[in-house]
């Protein structure tokens, strides 16, 4: 017998599998579904929560054309049917069709927004469905006239002849039909320096804030639309690492940091979600670099252990993504911004010379983003922020105030301890840069942090100036 295979249409997503039938004196036998074969060969580990079977007495039993908000894993069970698919989604496929006739050894994975249709040509024939979406009723969702002359669908018992019901011979045409919208990225935490980044990256992305959705509040989680969602980026996190020592921001550290994380990964799975979280080099106590995916965790303060279990949170979520950074900057109050204020303002810091990294801006951290989704690259936790060599945050205020023109050696250097003096500071890891090396696998290449930072800088003197001026 044939072994199991499974083959492309041209419908994007769509795919025919032939089945290996067993078959002796008494009848035969089949694996219907088998994840890891069927994964292995391409077909998307699409998580089926319900079995259906809808028998058909008669031959020439018509259903359809239905564009149900699910996928769908279609095969029957003795006899044979004709399958026939319209692409409802908009896009440039919308309106594609394909047909194959189904029987013991065929079965197709019908994706989200496909229109499907079937016709008995035996009687007696019963079609078997797994669908990763449980079915509600008073659902409503687009169909699509049999009949209709742009989709041309050649039925092999003509319709007039065919046993169709009332509700399917109404169906609208083509020209007519509501198209099947793509689920869209959510960005939670929208408002922020990465989040903004995220909306300029995702542009079809939805952005919410913590007013508009609080995911450590159960009920604002369970009345969320999560069905229209596909990829939800957590770019929220409580990032005041010195209030987090305080009673409050304890509190306030672990429930962005730890408590929402964790509902967000339940939400995940319980909904099919991608989920993407951001994290830092906190999580490691900084006596080592690089820092590579597979140290040990090792938290010093009450900010960098809330992180720590956010990072164990997300990771029990079946598809994920953490991806740890370091020394952010973007479009709003951070560390070069406020050195390029003080040199036009004619201050001359003291900045420590002995915390060591790598600045990441956050459009490289949105386009490693962007690229981990599209690449489709092994979940899990990966290491980002920009390339270059390394560098201490006193290197970084002297190249800031050499870039907007002041002396670079204006820039004092103190070491770690005597900066913090008399100060009460969460404490931070001395070392951070990351080993880049698991990132770069996937096909991304790093912009060198020097590169970024020219540029970003200079595309911040004009705002700057002009905020300068009475």
């Amino acid at each position: 017998m044939p072994d199991l295979a499974v083959e492309t249409t041209p419908i994007p997503g769509l795919l025919v599998v032939r089945l290996a039938v067993h078959a002796d004196a008494r009848g035969w036998f089949r694996e219907n579904w088998q994840r890891e074969k069927m994964v292995a060969l391409g077909l998307p580990d699409f998580d089926p929560v319900q079995n259906n079977v809808s028998y058909n007495t008669r031959r020439g039993s018509t259903r359809g054309i239905h564009t149900e908000p699910w996928d769908k894993f279609v095969s029957v069970t003795g006899g044979r049917a004709f399958g026939a698919w319209v692409d409802m989604r908009d896009g440039e496929s919308y309106g594609a069709t394909f047909s194959v006739e189904l029987d013991d050894s065929t079965a197709v994975f019908v994706p989200r927004g496909v229109g499907n249709s079937y016709q008995t040509l035996d009687d007696g024939v019963a079609y078997s469905y797994l669908v990763n979406q449980h079915w509600q009723p008073g659902l409503v969702y687009p169909a699509l006239d049999l009949a209709d002359p742009d989709a041309a669908i050649s039925w092999p018992i003509p319709l007039d002849e065919a046993e169709i019901s009332d509700k399917d011979r109404a169906n609208p045409r083509l020209a007519d039909a509501v198209r099947m919208q793509p689920r869209t990225t959510l960005v939670v935490g929208s408002k922020g320096q990465l989040g903004r980044a995220l909306l300029a990256a995702f542009p079809d992305a939805v952005g919410v804030d913590l007013d508009e959705l609080d995911v450590s509040d159960p009920d604002a989680v369970a009345a969320w639309p999560w069905h229209e969602h596909d990829v939800v980026l957590n770019a929220a996190a409580f990032t005041a690492v010195d209030q987090a020592e305080t009673p409050e921001g304890r509190v306030a550290a672990w429930t962005a940091n730890a408590a929402a994380p964790a509902a967000l990964a339940r939400v995940a799975d319980q909904h099919r979600l991608t989920l993407v979280h951001y994290s830092t080099e906190y999580v490691f106590d900084g006596t080592r670099a690089p820092h590579d995916e597979s140290e040990p965790l090792s938290p010093l303060g009450v900010y960098a252990q809330s992180k720590a279990a956010g990072d164990l949170a997300v990771a029990t979520a079946k598809r994920h993504y953490v991806l740890r950074t370091s020394w952010l900057i973007g479009d709003g109050h951070n560390f070069v911004r406020t050195m390029a204020r003080l040199a036009r303002d004619g201050v001359s810091p003291n900045v420590v010379d002995d915390q060591v990294g790598r600045l990441t801006f956050t459009t490289e951290l949105a386009r490693a983003t962007r690229h981990l989704l599209e690449s489709r690259a092994a979940h899990g936790v990966y290491h980002c922020s920009n390339g270059g060599e390394p560098m201490s945050w006193a290197d970084v205020a002297a190249r800031v105030f050499a870039l907007c023109g002041r002396d670079a050696a204006d820039v004092g250097r103190v070491t770690t301890e005597e900066y913090y003096a008399g100060k009460a500071l969460a404490p931070r890891p001395l070392l951070s840069a990351f080993d880049l090396g698991k990132l770069a696998a996937t096909g991304f290449a790093s912009e060198d942090a020097v590169v970024a930072l020219e540029r970003y800088v200079a595309e911040l003197e004009p705002a700057t100036d002009s905020a300068a001026r009475p």
